[in-house]
């Protein structure tokens, strides 16, 4: 593996050579939700109408604050030469993010809905994937761009090293200015077909009404996908960038 630097130049500079290939639009539009009703969904999930209102206010305050997000990350996916992935569902829309709320007080009532919304990291969602030979050179550049560009890492999920279940590295950030939590998937083709595959046995599995022998079944199969996907070189050995240092007072 080649040894990565932490790229010096400026986001400026990249924003204005890929300025055309940036031609970013609206991104995709919020469901419009009466404050005044509540929300339901399957499986007796609900939210008042306080805690729904709340939820159209996150996803509406998410959808202005991905403009700005998806530039840094078009812009990281294009100087390291990742393909962006899925670009489309950056978004979750409105009723995914409710039923993920909803999910979690039904889990953790002593919680309220402001701490749950404070904690979710992927509203805002995004995959680079690189092939193998150039993965881990392209997640390094493209993460310490981020980094680079003020968005501070809450999360490295660096899975590539375990012997069994999931392959893959699951980041989460937090954007300058904003405070919005987005999350980054770095992926190979092998990796992100894999996660593809194995997502609606991880779906029935994480179910309540699951019983624990179709559990095992479930996890025994995801791992068998899993276990075929090559680690590229370095991988596993992958480290969230350094944070930048604190000027020091005068």
């Amino acid at each position: 593996m080649g040894t990565t630097t932490t790229p010096t130049i400026g986001r400026s500079v990249l924003v204005a050579a890929f300025a055309t290939a940036l031609a970013l639009g609206a991104g995709p539009s919020a469901a419009a939700t009466s404050a005044d009703d509540g929300w339901k969904g399957e499986g007796g999930l609900a939210l008042s109408a306080a805690d729904n209102a709340k939820v159209d206010a996150y996803a509406d305050q998410a959808q202005r604050a991905e403009r700005s997000i998806s530039v840094d990350v078009r812009v990281a996916a294009l100087a390291s030469g990742a393909e962006l992935v899925g670009f489309d569902h950056r978004l979750k829309t409105p009723d995914s993010l409710k039923r993920k709320v909803a999910t979690s007080l039904k889990e953790h009532p002593e919680q309220n809905v402001d701490a749950v919304l404070r904690s979710l990291g992927d509203a805002v969602r995004y995959t680079l994937q690189w092939p193998d030979g150039t993965y881990t050179d392209g997640v390094s550049a493209a993460s310490a761009l981020l980094s680079a560009w003020g968005n501070d890492s809450t999360k490295w999920s660096n899975t590539w090293g375990r012997t069994s279940g999931y392959k893959g590295l699951n980041t989460g950030w937090r954007a300058p200015g904003s405070g919005q939590l987005f999350e980054v998937q770095f992926h190979t083709p092998a990796s992100k077909h894999a996660q593809e595959v194995t997502h609606l046995l991880y779906e029935e599995q994480r179910l309540p009404s699951t019983t624990p022998t179709r559990k095992a079944e479930l996890q025994a199969q995801q791992d068998a996908v899993f276990a075929a996907v090559p680690v590229p070189p370095g991988a596993d050995r992958l480290t969230r960038p350094a944070p930048l240092p604190v000027p020091a007072m005068g």
